[in-house]
């Protein structure tokens, strides 16, 4: 027998080659070993259809597409199919069938067959925070489709003119899709949770005469961080509001919490941990693409830096009401609005808050936030906040700024804080120290603490 003969001549050469086999033998099934399709997850967005196939290892790809029929053909090396597709729902998606099968040896071949052709795009994502290796094809609708009938708006009362505009107020859902957020007892999502949360708000909000209220995700799909708040300047809002139930690393940690964002980092270790958290966001739900716009924004940044200063104090000033609202019906964990670097929240021109419903790693949070009630509760104190602010510096030309002040809404009232002077105030609003004066009738620069000020429209 061939191990005999190999072992025969030379005892000591034999011991040596038996060695080799083991060793062989050993590293042979790691070597043969393929990566398996472990489950395949979908969703639809507004735009564009994700795949996702959830990996137990690295992979490498090729995408083609095909037509008469339309296909989309996913090649990937050493990989063997183990998922089961009987759960995909693929209604209102492009996909008609999605059928798969061995090629050449060890590699997989996908298809997916459509009724429509669609502008194919897919990357792989490491694992990362708890997630798998992922290999996620986008399908991006070439003629876009409406995402869903947009929420009922109450229509202001008679006196309100075509001219006078409602307040719009942009309510971002956090996480979504793939991306899950925090997760709580019970298999509790910080992606449901919060979704749930803001539909409420939503509708809160369009119950308000000269209010409208839109949602960022208007279902469970993810949204890049950047893409979110340029949804909101699409949207034309007086704000941006994007409501978590995030989680720390001891179920401890309590109480909710407003955002604003910092220029000059975190004002708590809390705030940096969640910052980081969700500015993550991006590498677990997956944005995968490189584009011109990083370094655009970089070069435009110097040019909104002036506006950005005035929008931070308009974030900070709806934050506070919006903080002490929700306090009336939830723990809070900081009493002041703080601040961090949350990428969402990097909007030049749009008033924008973070606001943590609570930590959905705390039991007792997490059990409230399970509560219909309780998101129904704390959605009204939100919208408390928001009303709160509004009323006290309602948009120029809206319908609320026309019934504070009269014809046109140009003029703004704003109480004195500790720390304003007037060249800031006039910064903030974007008018001019003398427009003040003379509205004010005010002789010189000297303000005071408390006292109120008639702002004219920019």
């Amino acid at each position: 027998m061939p191990l005999t003969v190999l072992l025969s001549p030379k005892p000591a050469s034999g011991r040596r080659l038996v060695q080799l086999l083991i060793a062989c033998a050993l590293w042979l099934p790691l070597l043969a070993q393929a990566v398996d399709v472990d489950s395949v997850r979908l969703w639809r967005a507004p735009d564009h259809t994700r795949l996702v196939f959830d990996l137990s290892g690295p992979v490498e790809h090729t995408l083609f597409t095909l037509d008469n029929p339309d296909r989309v053909v996913i090649d990937v090396s050493d990989t063997r199919f183990r998922a089961d597709l009987t759960s995909l729902n693929l209604t209102e998606t492009p996909i008609k069938d999605i059928r798969y099968a061995p090629r050449d040896g060890n590699n997989l071949r996908v298809v997916l067959d459509l009724s429509t052709s669609v502008n194919p795009d897919s990357f792989f994502l490491q694992r990362q925070a708890g997630a798998a290796d992922r290999l996620v094809v986008d399908l991006k609708d070439r003629v876009p489709t409406a995402s869903g009938p947009p929420p009922p708006v109450t229509e202001p009362p008679a006196e309100a003119t075509g001219s006078m505009r409602d307040i719009i107020i942009a309510i971002d859902a956090g996480h979504g899709g793939e991306d899950p957020g925090a997760l709580g007892p019970n298999r509790l999502r910080e992606k449901d949770v919060v979704f749930q949360i803001s539909k409420e708000l939503a509708r809160a909000i369009n119950a308000r005469p000269g209010y409208t209220a839109k949602l960022v995700r208007t279902g469970d799909y993810y949204v890049a961080l950047r893409e979110r708040r340029n949804i909101a300047r699409k949207m034309q809002a007086d704000l941006f509001i994007s409501i978590h139930a995030d989680a720390f690393t001891k179920p401890s940690a309590k109480g909710a919490s407003v955002f604003a964002l910092s220029r000059r980092g975190a004002t708590s270790e809390m705030a940096r941990f969640l910052a980081q958290r969700e500015n993550e966001s991006d590498l677990i739900g997956g944005v995968g693409s490189v584009s011109l716009e990083d370094k655009d924004e970089v070069l435009a940044g110097v040019l909104v830096d002036l506006s950005m200063t005035a929008t931070l104090g308009a974030s900070l000033q709806v934050g506070d009401y919006v903080l002490k609202s929700m306090g009336q019906v939830a723990h809070l964990h900081k009493h002041q609005v703080e601040q961090a670097g949350f990428a969402v929240l990097k909007s030049p021109d749009v008033p924008s808050i973070l606001v943590e419903t609570g930590f959905i790693s705390n039991p007792t949070e997490a059990k409230n936030l399970a509560s219909s009630n309780y998101r129904s509760k704390l959605a009204k104190q939100l919208l408390k906040g928001i009303e709160q602010y509004f009323n006290q510096f309602p948009p120029a030309g809206t319908y609320l700024a026309n019934q504070r002040f009269g014809t046109g809404g140009g003029v703004t009232e704003y109480i004195i804080a500790r720390g304003d002077t007037l060249s800031e105030i006039a910064k903030r609003f974007n008018v001019s120290v003398i427009q003040i004066q003379q509205l004010n009738n005010l002789n010189s620069q000297v303000i005071k603490v408390g006292q109120t000020l008639r702002i004219p429209a920019s």
